[in-house]
C-alpha cells in the first residue's frame, strides 16, 4: 500500500476507485464499505484509493470540543491496508482545504488530483465548504466529468443499531471492550515504538514498555489486561496503564505503559502492538509510591487470574477474539 501526504504527484495519479472519509477505527461498517469498493475496483481493473484527513475535521474546527480519537494514524493505515486498500491519501485538513466550494473540491481533488473513475461514499458523506456538497451534487458532478458515483447504506449490527465511529468511541470511553470488539470485528489496539521512560516501573519492581501517544485525548483510559505482539515470537500477556499517570507526572502527557507478566529484556525501539482485552479499573492518584506499588501488585494479580480463568494453553490467553467470544 502506498501512502501519500497530500495529493500524489502527476506521475502517481493513475485512475482509481475512490472513497473518502475519516475512517476513525475502521470499524465493521467501514470494512463493509471497503469490501464493496474493492469488488468494484477489481471489476473495473482499478486500484482502491482512500482519502482521509489529518487532523480530523472536528479537531480543526473545535479543538477543545472535538471527540476523543479512536485510532492513531499508524493504526488506521494498517487497518486500511488489511482491508484491501492500495493507496491512501492523507490530506492535511486546514483552512484552505475546508474553504473549498463543493465544485472546486470535485475538480481539484476527485478529477484532477486523484483521477477517480468510480467513487463510493457513505450515507452521511458531505464535502466542500459548510458541508454543502452531498450525494446528489456529487452524482451530478460525476455525470459532468465522467466518473461513477455510488452510495452505501448504513451497516447495522444484529440488533439493528448503526455501526459507527461514535458508537465505538462511546464504548471505549465507557471501558466496554466487548462492545468495542463487536463493532470493530477485532480487539481494540494501539501500536507504537517502545521509548525510554522514567524507569520508575523498574525501580518499583514492575518494568514497563512505554509507548508515547500522539493524541492528548485517546478514547480509552485506565488499567487493562492486554496482549502484546512484536516483543517475542509469540504474543505475550501483560497489564497496561493508559493515561496521565497522575501519581508521578503532572505534565498532562498521555502514555501507554505495559508490564509483561512473564518476560524480561530490552525492547527499546521495537514496534509493538498492544491489544486491550479487559478493563480492570480507572486511573487513580495515590498518596505515595508505596500505595501505588500495592495497586500495581493487585493489577498484576488480577491480570494473571483473568488469563488463568481463560484456560487457553500454557501462555494463559486465547489466540484470537473469536476464541474468547465463542
Amino acid at each position: 500500500m502506498r501512502v501519500f501526504r497530500g495529493l500524489p504527484n502527476a506521475e502517481s495519479r493513475a485512475p482509481c476507485a475512490l472513497t473518502i472519509g475519516n475512517f476513525d477505527g475502521v470499524h465493521r461498517g467501514h470494512q463493509a464499505l471497503l469490501a464493496h469498493v474493492r469488488a468494484a475496483a477489481d471489476a473495473r481493473g482499478l486500484p482502491v484509493c482512500v482519502m482521509t484527513f489529518e487532523p480530523h475535521p472536528r479537531e480543526f474546527f473545535n479543538p477543545a470540543g472535538a471527540p476523543p480519537r479512536i485510532a492513531m494514524l499508524r493504526d488506521k493505515l494498517e487497518a486500511l491496508r488489511t482491508n484491501g486498500v492500495d493507496r491512501v491519501v492523507v490530506e492535511h485538513f486546514n483552512h484552505t482545504f475546508a474553504s473549498q466550494s463543493p465544485a472546486a473540491f470535485v475538480e481539484r481533488i476527485i478529477v484532477n488530483g486523484l483521477h477517480a473513475r468510480w467513487v463510493m461514499i457513505g450515507d452521511d458523506f458531505r464535502y466542500g465548504a459548510k458541508r454543502a456538497g452531498d450525494f446528489a451534487s456529487l452524482k451530478a458532478a460525476g455525470q459532468e466529468y465522467g466518473f461513477e458515483v455510488e452510495q452505501m447504506a448504513t451497516v447495522a449490527d444484529p440488533s439493528g443499531a448503526r455501526i459507527s465511529s461514535s458508537g465505538v468511541r462511546a464504548a471505549l470511553v465507557a471501558g466496554d471492550l466487548d462492545a468495542a470488539r463487536a463493532a470493530l470485528g477485532r480487539d481494540y489496539l494501539i501500536s507504537g515504538h517502545v521509548v525510554h521512560g522514567m524507569k520508575l516501573g523498574r525501580n518499583l519492581g514492575f518494568p514497563t514498555l512505554n509507548l508515547a501517544i500522539a493524541h492528548k485525548r485517546p478514547a480509552l483510559a485506565g488499567i487493562f489486561v492486554v496482549r502484546v505482539h512484536g516483543v517475542a515470537d509469540e504474543p505475550l500477556p501483560g497489564v497496561a496503564s493508559l493515561g496521565l499517570r497522575p501519581t508521578v507526572d503532572d505534565s498532562g502527557r498521555v502514555l501507554l505503559e505495559v508490564h509483561l507478566l512473564d518476560w524480561q529484556g530490552d525492547a527499546y525501539g521495537k514496534l509493538v502492538r498492544v491489544e486491550f482485552l479487559k478493563k480492570l479499573r480507572d486511573e487513580e492518584k495515590y498518596v505515595d509510591l508505596e500505595t501505588l506499588t500495592a495497586a500495581i501488585s493487585r493489577d498484576v494479580a488480577n491480570a494473571r487470574e483473568w488469563f488463568a480463568a481463560l484456560g487457553s494453553r500454557s501462555t494463559g490467553f486465547a489466540t484470537s477474539a473469536t476464541d474468547r467470544i465463542r
